[in-house]
């Protein structure tokens, strides 16, 4: 086995137990913690594949963009879940 062959190996586990800590956490801001952590493997797989266009892309989309997104959406969910009960 090459140290290509066993870093790839090595990313790709990541993948997919970052991928399960994903759906397995219960704790939503766990769970996009893990979600950013498959983001950043792909985007390394994507770079130990020879396409560093596709990694930056995935490293904006999947480490910066979505996390940001869900973020935004679970604080607009608890003002208004905080709102309800106030009421």
């Amino acid at each position: 086995m090459t140290s290509f062959e066993v870093l790839n190996a090595i990313v790709i586990v990541g993948i997919i137990i970052a991928g399960l800590f994903t759906v397995i956490l219960e704790d939503t801001m766990a769970s996009i913690i893990a979600l950013v952590a498959v983001g950043t493997f792909v985007a390394l797989e994507f770079l130990l594949l020879k396409a560093p266009d596709v990694a930056l892309a995935e490293g904006v989309v999947g480490v910066i963009l979505t996390p940001v997104i869900f973020l935004i959406a679970l604080s607009k969910s608890k003002e208004k879940s905080v709102k309800k009960e106030g009421k």
